[in-house]
């Protein structure tokens, strides 16, 4: 056979078909488009109109789990060199510090369980799910808390290099994966009816500041209850008071959000907004 009559034979890929190019730079706009029309077609598919989004570190784990891992360092201590032994007395350390944090993963649990009972319980137009971003620590916690409820819960994580594994307590039909942090934010707001937020690093902050500015500039126009759960931890960490004094930001905008300190608290202040906003 010669070779032009190969050449004829041969197949082009589509372009849709073309992994090279949709992975290319110039296939960017297309992977940014499917990261919007994928989870707006889950969503539609399964009847997915609101969430109650939680925010919180990954970092965050339960007591029982630091209690162990604590005893199971401190015994193998006496099996190890010096240097071996100083690597593992730091990560006991760390560990010990993040005990007074392993009450949020509890309390995180106990609020999304409670909220997606009270979900369950409204009629079908004004039910929402749990939403996280799907990671361990805080966000595993709240997917939990669904679990337990015996309702759907979804996961919109973020591929990253580090921590951000998905947990197997959101429902595995809402489990979305993202690569743009913009895009997986477009449908944290979109679909939220009100925002939890736990105690976090960079990534928590990142998410609550652009929602705050987005309420703050009108840019979300819907009512959406933003409430910091651990006030201790967030007056310590952002003094939005001394941002008013400055009148960096008005007086008016401390009203953006408030503070709940127990999963009880914090229930009955969203229950409250979402009765109104439901207009029940």
């Amino acid at each position: 056979m010669s070779k032009s009559k190969k050449r004829n034979n041969h197949n082009s890929l589509k372009a849709y078909d073309n992994k090279k190019f949709i992975h290319s730079r110039d296939g960017r706009t297309i992977r940014i488009l499917a990261e919007y029309l994928y989870p707006l077609r889950t969503f539609k598919n399964l009847g997915i109109q609101r969430m109650v989004i939680f925010f919180g570190s990954a970092r965050v784990k339960p007591l029982d789990y630091l209690e162990n891992e604590i005893s199971r360092l401190k015994s193998s201590l006496e099996k190890i060199n010096q240097e071996e032994k100083n690597h593992v007395t730091q990560r006991i350390n760390k560990l010990e510090s993040l005990k007074t944090l392993s009450k949020y993963y509890d309390e995180a649990v106990e609020l999304a369980e409670m909220l997606t009972k009270w979900s369950i319980s409204l009629p079908k137009r004004f039910r929402f799910c749990i939403g996280t971003g799907g990671g361990p620590g805080l966000m595993e916690a709240a997917n939990k808390g669904a679990f337990l409820a015996g309702g759907k819960s979804a996961g919109l994580n973020i591929s990253l290099p580090f921590e951000q594994h998905t947990n197997h307590f959101l429902t595995p039909e809402l489990n979305l994966e993202f690569h743009y942090f913009f895009m997986r934010k477009f449908w944290f707001v979109y679909l939220a009816q009100a925002l939890v937020v736990f105690p976090g690093g960079f990534g928590t902050l990142d998410e609550l500041m652009e929602i705050l500015t987005l309420t703050q500039t009108k840019k979300v126009k819907k009512p959406l209850p933003i409430l910091l759960y651990g006030e201790e931890y967030w007056r310590n960490i952002i003094n939005f008071n001394y941002m008013a004094d400055l009148e960096l930001i008005k007086e008016d905008d401390l009203k953006l959000f408030r503070f709940a300190n127990s999963p009880n608290e914090a229930f009955e202040y969203l229950q409250s907004e979402l009765l109104k906003i439901f207009n029940l």
